[in-house]
């Protein structure tokens, strides 16, 4: 059995889900605000499916498809997030996706957690690529793209439905070429 890595930042702790986190999943990506900006984060958040979502990413790693992890702070251990790779390993290209707990935007924590995760993917996985995707009408992650080097491969216009609306889609990229060049940090 395969196990997946912790992996530290300054400020943060990335490590598997275990199903103790469960209650916290629920409670946190259960906020509507969460839902409203993710395609895959469900609203209402019932009760059972943090538990089921969790006990998916194991097999998942082991089979080379999935890296997901919890984001919880250095110090205390409190989760507030969560960020993943989702793998096409015949591709050698990655999906990252992530949220961040309302009480914790606008403080970095999904900057840091995705430049962590990217050069997981990168330096250790060994992919070719890693994009990234987020509604139009939510800017705040596109700006952590931006801030992670990655760049805007264009937008898809009325791509996904969410709550009966069609949306667009914005799509963002990185070469492993580019990340090896330090374009992965703009700061």
């Amino acid at each position: 059995m395969r196990t997946q890595p912790n992996i530290s930042t300054r400020r943060l702790l990335l490590r598997p889900f275990v199903l103790a986190d469960a209650a916290d999943v629920q409670r946190l990506a259960g906020d509507p605000g969460i839902a409203r900006t993710t395609l895959s984060v469900p609203h209402p958040y019932g009760d059972g499916m943090a538990a089921e979502w969790i006990s998916t990413h194991q097999a998942g790693f082991e089979a080379g498809t999935l890296a997901n992890f919890a984001i919880a702070m250095q110090a205390g251990g409190s989760l507030v997030g969560s960020i993943g790779l989702t793998i096409r390993p015949e591709f050698e290209r990655a999906e990252l996706g992530y949220w961040i707990a309302a009480a914790h935007w606008n403080r970095g924590y999904a900057t840091e957690a995705a430049a962590a995760v990217i050069d997981y993917g990168f330096a250790t996985l060994g992919l070719n690529k890693i994009f990234a995707t987020h509604m139009a009408r939510n800017p705040a992650s596109g700006r952590v793209m931006q801030k992670l080097g990655m760049r805007s491969e264009g937008l898809l216009t009325q791509h996904v439905k969410k709550w009966e609306k069609y949306e667009d889609v914005a799509i963002y990229g990185l070469l492993r070429a580019q990340w090896q060049a330090g374009r992965h940090l703009k700061g």
